[in-house]
Formats: C-alpha cells, sequence, structure tokens
C-alpha cells in the first residue's frame, strides 16, 4: 500500500511545490491584465513541474495526475495525484488558507496525503493506517453532540449548481437552526478539511470536487478519527461523484444525511 517512505517523499514534494509558490504569493498583479501569466498560473505550473521532475526521477513506475499538466503512466497502480494550488482564488486574494495537495491513490483508493499551506507552513499529513499529524505531531477531530452546535464550512455557495444546492441549503439551515446566522465559514478550500481533522470545526459539505481536489483530504480526516464520504455516504475513490462530506464525528453521519437526505435523494449525476 503505502510506506513511510512513500510520506517521507510525499513531505519533499511539498518542500518543493512551497518553494516555487512561496515568491509568487501577494506578488504584483499589476501587470497581470497585459502579460499572459497570471502569479496564481505561475505559481500552479512551477510548483507541478517541480514536484513531477521528483516523482518521474525517483519512483519512475508511478503515475501521475496533476491538475496543470495531466496524467503520466495512467496504468500504473500507484497514482501521485497532484493540485499545486486548491484555493486559487484565496491565492489571489493574498489569503494564506490556500494549499498544495498531494495524494498517493493506489488502485483507485487513497492511501496517503498532504496538505501544505507554504506561507503559514502549516503542514497536515495522512497515511492510512496510521495518525494523522500537524506539523509532525499527531491531531485528533473533535466530538459533535448535535447538528445544531456544529461548526460548518464550504468554500462558497456559489460553487453549488442547482442539484446540490437544496442539499447545501437544508444542511446548513439545520446547523443554523432559526439563528441568523449558524456556526459557518465560507472560503477555505482544502484548509478546512485540515482544520477539521484538528478538530476546529465539525462538517465540511462540497460538490463539484475533482480527484486532485479531494483524494489527499480522505487519508487525513480518517486518520484524525473523522469520516469522508459522497453525498449518499459512500467512501470516496477515483469514480466519485465529485459530492464531498467530511465529519468529524462519525457519529453525525446519519443525521447529516437525513438533513439533506430529502433535498438530494433523486439527484445522483454531477455538475461542473
Amino acid at each position: 500500500m503505502a510506506s513511510a517512505a512513500d510520506l517521507a517523499f510525499a513531505q519533499r514534494l511539498a518542500d518543493a511545490a512551497g518553494a516555487a509558490i512561496r515568491p509568487l504569493f501577494r506578488g504584483d498583479w499589476a501587470d497581470d491584465r497585459k502579460g499572459d501569466a497570471s502569479p496564481v498560473t505561475e505559481a500552479d505550473r512551477a510548483a507541478e513541474a517541480a514536484m513531477r521532475q521528483l516523482i518521474e526521477a525517483e519512483r519512475p513506475d508511478d503515475g501521475i495526475i496533476g491538475e496543470e499538466y495531466g496524467t503520466h503512466n495512467e496504468s500504473a497502480g500507484r497514482q501521485w495525484v497532484l493540485d499545486p494550488i486548491d484555493g486559487t482564488i484565496s491565492f489571489m486574494a493574498g489569503r494564506p488558507i490556500f494549499g498544495t495537495l498531494i495524494a498517493l491513490v493506489q488502485d483507485g483508493w487513497p492511501v496517503l496525503g498532504v496538505i501544505d499551506q507554504p506561507v503559514a507552513r502549516e503542514r497536515w499529513a495522512g497515511l492510512i493506517g496510521q495518525p494523522t499529524t500537524f506539523n509532525g505531531a499527531p491531531v485528533t477531530t473533535r466530538s459533535c453532540r448535535a447538528l445544531d452546535g456544529a461548526m460548518l464550512a464550504t468554500s462558497s455557495p456559489h460553487y453549488f449548481g442547482p442539484d446540490h444546492a437544496e442539499g447545501y441549503m437544508a444542511l446548513a439551515s439545520e446547523v443554523g437552526r432559526n439563528r441568523k446566522q449558524g456556526l459557518i465559514v465560507y472560503g477555505g478550500d482544502c484548509y478546512n478539511y485540515g482544520l477539521l481533522a484538528s478538530g476546529h470545526l465539525d462538517i465540511v459539505c462540497e460538490a463539484g470536487l475533482q480527484l486532485y481536489d479531494y483524494a489527499a483530504l480522505v487519508p487525513i480526516v480518517e486518520g484524525a478519527g473523522g469520516t469522508m464520504s459522497d453525498w449518499q455516504g459512500h467512501p470516496l475513490d477515483a469514480d466519485s461523484d465529485g459530492t464531498v462530506l467530511a465529519l468529524g464525528d462519525p457519529a453525525r453521519l446519519e443525521d447529516v444525511l437525513e438533513a439533506m437526505g430529502a433535498a438530494s435523494a433523486h439527484h445522483h449525476h454531477d455538475h461542473d
């Protein structure tokens, strides 16, 4: 499956990506309109290229699935799944809550994941069967007694198409009850899943995700005691439909599915 050596290698990939990204963060955007490449595309490409170079040199038999440069060795059982900047809008806005995502997927199942925030130098690492770590120290999710006390996160309500908005809003209203603003935070992309693993929030709900958006998150959330699934409650793999639920307390999964269920039961297809 995945070993401690694989995790050490993934940490080196994250180091290489961070070195490429940091110089461009809060860079000079003024000239951007005239040029072809923005700092964000430069950072994305440089970070992914740095990671791919290491993989091709040191793990030549493994496959690669990357957001920027596509697939390599796609028939390999082991695939490195890379998203150099998850949270592009946060990066553009100068908010250090984007992340580099690195996953190792074995026969379609995520077995290793890293979320790296290169500016704050915060790193979550998960390896199947091992406790998740944050900057090297183990972390655990927190318990959550009821949905109306849960803290919920999603990147943006605008990311939900008509198929999924209803399910999300049903969950948000269950979390918020009749209070004007429940405990809900927006923005954050992959960073939210790290915060959930560390016990700072309870539920992340998203839709329209690609494999490189969620593969790294699964070992991290599960190794911290949480659970990840699609909106039907099924485990996530390479063929999942892009709907994602992360829960710090697995005991709340039924409540969440029930809250969303009436709204999403008849929608099975995915819209980007």
